[in-house]
């Protein structure tokens, strides 16, 4: 299981510290070592999160996912995303950006840490909302129930995540140009840019987690249906084909993952800078990581995890909260990487705990209460 899971990860992360050998010697290999720890590090919030919506999706998607999924996340987002945004920072040609990156590594990492606040405004934006939609809506199962049971109730006003959001980034935008004015207003152009970035990542998480919600609250009439037309299909001696039985809600949720994702890489591909700013070692590094996170999320699904510790989901998406105050933070302040992995590492140790507390309590108990559980849970 465990080598089925995780096979290709371990193909593609020879492959690719050979390749780093190969192209900067052992010096190289080190950095593309770190680069994919700092990845993972990063990104394990994400593989619960992407666990969560994966194990609604059946066995053909979640190989998607790992497929074309995988290509779009490290060829998409570690390698392209950086030279995309050079190019519309520089207002330059694609090819142009790409020698800019091979040959001038110095330029092509000042475009793109110049770029960073829209980067962090839009991606900061985006996990926000998926953070303020988790925390507000009422759930039978809460892990720090003191915050998540007034918030619940909160939650019912309509709007009110998207209202919260938009304050928030009307304040990173204001203090933003308020500084760049005090400090010789030489970003002060940029908070506009903040802000139109700020305003776009709320309309994609918007548009698309809007799609995967409606289809996803038409994925249990599809299972019923499919389910039926499966045991005609049997009695008939034919079998319906894995994509027609994947159906739209799939295919707009593998969307929403791939926002997501690419949204939680905008941090990692930032944070590489620190460590190199050579693009080949990156996408190598950060393709290694990406390709782990993949793999862990398949795992989680199959394993039932999530399942058994029903606390890693809060503890997920709280690091999802933490990362998006973060991200907007690095607008205007830089904040070390190892602070930013620390405290989502953090967040889901303190839920994986919780849940262990909780199995054991119930366990003792032979009672299978949500009350016994969070008094268990210690929280």
């Amino acid at each position: 299981m465990l080598l089925k899971t995780f096979g290709w990860s371990f193909a593609v992360t020879a492959l690719g510290l050979v390749a780093a050998a190969f192209y900067g010697g052992w010096t190289a290999f080190g950095i593309v070592a770190i680069l994919a720890i700092l990845e993972i590090s990063l990104s394990f919030d994400n593989a619960v999160v992407n666990a969560g919506i994966l194990k609604k999706m059946n066995a053909f998607w979640q190989k998607i996912f790992l497929t074309v999924g995988v290509l779009i996340a490290v060829f998409g987002m570690r390698l392209v995303f950086p030279v995309v945004i050079v190019a519309i920072s520089a207002k330059m040609g694609p090819i142009e950006a790409v020698d800019l990156a091979l040959n001038n590594k110095d330029r092509y990492q000042e475009l793109v840490t110049d770029a960073h606040p829209a980067i962090a405004a839009f991606g900061g934006m985006f996990l926000l909302m998926i953070f303020l939609d988790f925390i507000f809506e009422d759930r039978d199962i809460q892990w720090l129930r003191w915050i998540e049971r007034p918030l619940a109730k909160l939650g019912k006003v309509d709007m009110l995540s998207v209202c919260i959001a938009l304050i928030v980034l009307l304040i990173t935008s204001f203090t933003f140009a308020t500084q760049a004015h005090q400090h010789g207003g030489g970003h002060a152009d940029k908070a506009q840019t903040v802000l139109i970035a700020g305003i776009a990542g709320l309309i994609t998480y918007m548009i698309v987690g809007g799609l995967s919600g409606y289809f996803e609250d038409k994925l249990e009439e599809e299972e019923e249906r499919e389910h039926e037309e499966e045991e005609e299909a049997a009695r008939s001696g034919k079998q319906k084909p894995a994509i027609v039985l994947a159906g739209q809600a799939a295919f707009f949720m593998f969307l929403y993952l791939e926002v997501l994702d690419a949204s939680f890489s905008f941090d990692g591909v930032i944070g590489a800078f620190a460590i190199t700013n050579d693009i080949v070692l990156m996408a190598l590094g950060l393709g290694i990581g990406a390709m782990y996170v993949r793999s862990l999320t398949v795992y989680l699904v199959r394993q039932g995890t999530l399942d058994d510790y029903v606390y890693l989901e809060h503890g997920a998406h709280y690091a999802i909260g933490a990362l998006a105050v973060i991200l907007m933070i690095t607008i205007q302040y830089e904040i070390n990487e190892v602070i930013t992995g620390l405290v989502g590492v953090i967040l889901i140790a303190w839920s994986f705990w919780s849940s262990v507390r909780r199995n054991r309590a119930l366990a003792a108990s032979g009672e299978g209460t949500d009350e016994k559980a969070e008094v268990s849970s210690g929280v």
